[in-house]
């Protein structure tokens, strides 16, 4: 799979410290409200029920590594980045030979990864996306399962995108079964943007969500950083018949 943008299987967890033209874009509204932290600015998102989660804005702009590598390891074929922000894992798999693309709503972040010649394309991750039904890959890093406020519905999604057998790579909270649902705004030194919908969600309660789209768990990682790997069901065979040819 080429993407060109115009315009070990077992259970384990480690412990360790094709779609048409692209549409026309006009993307406004609540999202936008990530632009200041997508540019640098230091900011916190502040959740309904009062909790306070400091953003790595830095990790975001800088270029991939560190635990970043747990994620970029496991993609061994094409990878759609969901939320893709500044794009540096989009690029780290560029840079790897691996096909790779960006999905972000931002036009800061779209004008970044140009810059830094990751392949991206500025969309709504819920409207239609190139190579549906054909990714090996899909990732959401960085707290992007809470896009939407609804990670089940965000992981039937990422199901719908992946061939089969592909995997869904997904940065969890640290805490296993927090499964919360709710609203955030994001606020930085210069104010507070709009409350857009958001959500949290641990390696558990993900399992849990993935289950009910056929997605199963298949490799975990807990460190600085959480991340759990979803495997969408495989090719159906018949025991029995040979493939032909």
């Amino acid at each position: 799979m080429t993407v060109t943008v115009r315009g070990d299987r077992r259970e384990r967890c480690e412990s360790r410290g094709s779609a048409g033209p692209a549409p026309a874009v006009a993307i406004t509204g609540p999202m936008a409200a990530f632009d200041p932290a997508l540019a640098g600015a230091p900011a916190r998102l502040v959740r309904d029920d009062g909790a306070e989660v400091d953003l790595a804005v830095r990790r975001w702009r800088r270029r991939a590594g560190g635990e970043d590598r747990w994620l970029l390891d496991r993609c061994t074929g094409p990878a759609i980045d969901l939320g893709c922000g500044p794009g540096r894992l989009v690029a780290a798999l560029a840079d790897r030979g691996v096909p790779a693309l960006g999905v972000d709503v931002s036009p800061v972040a779209q004008r970044i990864c140009r810059r830094r010649g990751a392949p991206m394309v500025r969309r709504d991750l819920f409207g239609p996306l190139p190579g549906e039904g054909t990714w090996s890959h899909v990732l959401l890093a960085d707290g992007n399962i809470g896009i939407g406020g609804d990670p089940g519905h965000l992981l039937l999604r990422t199901a719908r995108l992946l061939r089969p057998g592909g995997t869904v790579l997904v940065e969890v909270d640290g805490a296993p079964d927090l499964l919360w649902r709710g609203s955030v705004q994001l606020r930085t030194a210069v104010g507070a943007g709009p409350v857009v919908p958001w959500a949290c969600a641990g390696a558990d309660a993900v399992d849990r969500l993935g289950a009910t789209h056929g997605l199963r768990r298949t490799a975990c990682y807990r460190g600085g950083r959480s991340f759990v790997e979803l495997t969408a069901p495989g090719p159906v065979t018949v025991p029995g018949v040979a493939a032909a040819g």
